[in-house]
């Protein structure tokens, strides 16, 4: 997974194993390093002082989640699979795309003539359907009716590009957005969370959004090398007349304005992601939707102004993403994280820049939510105890959102070999 990391499906992310037998060894194997890693977390404090559950309760619930969302993720690599294969012609895209949520309730729906080279997981969809209709009732309701929007999302957005800023939120909502709903709503279907973080669907499409905005401003570059257009025109039509122009270094200044009022746009939804980060209680699901959103800030940090998007990869430091994990497990730091990387883009706000009053505005608002409200550890100074356990709980958590990808990468590959 990348720095900015995902609350919500990535575009191109390897979620899934190969084989039917593989299929389900790969549910089983995940659940099992999952369980490791929350009996490791569930005996850390609450991200929410005053929070008490019980620890047998949790153990079973958060055993019951890992299991949902891992069958969540599966379903919606099948979905996006389709939706990648381009030699599937439209016809036969668009219908399969908005009816794939049926397919769940179909044992022995399969579809085996796939180019992609990730078609295991269609041809293989049997073993996928029945852990999926193995959940609770809760959990199938959630992972259908989210199937169920992204297929339609996805079917309208095949021929269409993005043209105002407007559809670009539609656009992230469809690919990204509904993730962090659905997360959401499997968080509180388990009771590990409130009702209210999955009823809160905005806070929730902020969620997911921000990640999404935050990997296509970064990946531009990668994107126009493989043919593929994600801002908006309604924003680049006003500093070029081709998106790939802004590459072509006399166009350079131009590009930079461009990058920095859709970086400006993406940072309208941190005060979203910090409200609903405050409501969550569980330290292991806090862990799951903080790190990404964190990882993210600092990457739009390193983004902002900065020429190299169009020149090559922009990435955060290895060293600085271990700080950050290590330091993203409560609220007071990941309001404290927030605060320093809005600031240093604030530094970096070019008094010539058309976008640069609205940048200094949301910052303002940002600033307002994530001023430290008191005593906070030095992030260079921690005692050993603390930055062994700190560095443990860090491992953890980055395992946690990575076991998915990197375990089924391996069963891709032995399929492929």
């Amino acid at each position: 997974m990348d720095a900015a990391g995902s609350c919500g499906l990535q575009r191109k992310e390897t979620l899934f194993g190969d084989g039917r037998a593989a299929a389900r060894t790969e549910v089983e194997k995940q659940n099992h390093r999952m369980s490791q890693i929350g009996r490791a977390t569930h005996g850390s404090s609450s991200p929410t002082p005053g929070c008490t559950q019980d620890p047998s309760q949790v153990q079973n619930s958060s055993s019951r989640l890992r299991h949902a969302v891992c069958i969540f993720y599966l379903v919606l690599r099948a979905l996006d699979t389709i939706e990648d294969d381009m030699t599937i012609s439209l016809d036969v895209k668009v219908p399969m795309l908005i009816e794939f949520h049926s397919y769940l309730y179909q044992p022995e729906w399969k579809y085996m003539e796939s180019k992609e080279k990730h078609r295991q997981v269609l041809e293989d969809f049997p073993t996928i359907s029945m852990e999926f209709r193995n959940l609770a009732k809760v959990y199938q309701d959630v992972i259908s009716d989210i199937c169920h929007k992204m297929g339609v999302g996805m079917a309208e957005f095949l021929e269409k590009k993005v043209d105002s800023q407007s559809e670009w939120d539609r656009y992230c909502h469809y690919v990204a957005g509904l993730v962090g709903i659905g997360l959401s709503r499997l968080f509180s279907a388990s009771e590990l969370e409130d009702p209210i973080v999955g009823q809160d669907t905005e806070l929730a499409n902020s969620m997911g959004l921000f990640l999404q905005k935050t990997n296509i401003i970064r990946d531009y570059l990668e994107d126009q090398l493989e043919g593929r257009e994600f801002w908006p025109r309604e924003v680049w039509s006003r500093y070029t007349k081709k998106l790939s122009d802004l590459t072509k270094p006399e166009n350079i200044d131009m590009a930079v304005q461009c990058l920095n009022e859709l970086i400006t746009n993406a940072l309208r939804h941190v005060p979203d992601v910090l409200t609903y980060l405050s409501r969550l209680k569980n330290q292991s699901v806090f862990n799951f939707c903080a790190i990404p959103q964190v990882m993210a800030i600092a990457t739009l940090a390193a983004c902002y102004n900065n020429k190299q998007v169009f020149r090559g990869v922009v990435k955060i430091r290895k060293g600085q993403a271990v700080t950050l994990m290590m330091d993203a497990t409560n609220m007071q730091s990941v309001k404290a994280i927030m605060y320093q990387y809005v600031e240093e883009i604030y530094q970096k706000i070019p008094s010539t820049d058309p976008s640069s009053n609205k940048t200094q505005q949301i910052i303002a608002s940002i600033r307002a939510l994530s001023l430290p409200s008191g005593p906070m550890a030095s992030r260079h100074h921690y005692s050993p105890i603390y930055l062994s356990c700190a560095m443990l709980l860090a491992a953890l958590s980055w395992q946690y959102l990575s076991t998915i990808s990197k375990a089924t990468e391996e069963y891709v590959q032995a399929g492929e070999n």
